[in-house]
């Protein structure tokens, strides 16, 4: 993923990554601190091919989104392939 280029380089932020299948009460916890301490708190959502999901990719973004959409330091993505490429 490539950021925009207006975003200053000098952000102090923060990714997350995992499957949030469901989004859990630790889950929640773990981001809510994170955005005392980040500019930004990217959550990314991981796709395993080999796992099987109670929720689809878009719903599970959905949840992340509804739960946090009081908060703009949170960005929710979504991604393919290993976390060290992303």
């Amino acid at each position: 993923m490539r950021f925009p280029p207006s975003w200053e380089m000098n952000m102090k932020r923060a990714l997350f990554p995992g499957s949030f299948d469901p989004l859990t009460l630790g889950h929640y916890d773990i981001i809510k601190r994170g955005v005392t301490l980040f500019d930004e708190v990217i959550v990314a959502i991981g796709v395993n091919i080999e796992k099987k999901y109670m929720f689809s990719l878009e719903e599970r973004k959905q949840f992340i989104e509804e739960a946090f959409a009081d908060e703009p330091k949170i960005k929710v993505v979504t991604y393919k392939g290993l976390t060290v490429e992303f």
